[in-house]
């Protein structure tokens, strides 16, 4: 019998990237300190990749404890302009700020999926995205978070590519199940591989 398959996340957004790719699984929240467990690694100088990986473990590593012979699927995303790794935005006005700063530069999107079984770590991975925000006025900005309204604050860019948040940019490299947060096409090929999923 195939193992069980456990996402670790409360995000919607991943569990129908699985459900559409007709993966058959749980989903359960893990309840972890993201800013605790950032926090030391940047502090220390870690790269964003690095801190993405870090967490997609945790989350993993919290979930596994409810469930016997699990695959368990942890992920995260960081986002990092140049030296600056940003984080989801307290409120409006910082989603602003952060909106601002992204104005006419390239940042970048580390999508991270750890996979754990039992206490072993049987894969990592981290896939990136460049976004290049096309210059925005303060003013655009202002009707923009208007118009869409606080559901920005749930991301760490202040936008949702899949919904208005695409008129901010003019180029964009890299994978969209990676910008979305779970890369599908890696993930997808290891479960092949560990025979979770029919190949």
């Amino acid at each position: 019998m195939n193992p069980l398959l456990v996402l670790a996340s409360a995000s919607p957004f991943r569990r129908a990237l699985l459900e559409n790719a007709g993966l058959v699984f749980e989903a359960k929240a893990a309840k972890i300190d993201e800013r605790a467990l950032e926090k030391p690694l940047e502090d220390a100088g870690a790269a964003p990749e690095t801190v993405a990986l870090a967490l997609a473990e945790a989350k993993a590593r919290d979930v596994i404890r409810h469930f016997d012979d699990a695959l368990v699927i942890g992920s995260d995303q960081t986002m990092s302009l140049e030296a600056r790794v940003y984080h989801k935005p307290r409120d409006m006005a910082e989603a602003a700020q952060h909106l601002l700063s992204l104005s006419g530069k390239t940042h970048r999107l580390n999508s991270a999926i750890v996979l754990l079984r039992g206490e072993e770590v049987v894969w990592r991975h981290v896939s990136s995205a460049h976004m290049t925000v096309r210059p925005l006025t303060a003013d655009f900005v202002r009707r923009h978070l208007e118009r869409v309204g606080e559901k920005v604050l749930s991301s760490v860019g202040a936008y949702q590519l899949e919904g208005e948040g695409i008129q901010l940019f003019e180029k964009i490299e890299g994978d969209y199940f990676t910008i979305l947060g779970l890369p599908m096409l890696p993930l997808l090929a290891k479960l092949r591989e560990l025979g979770t999923i029919d190949a």
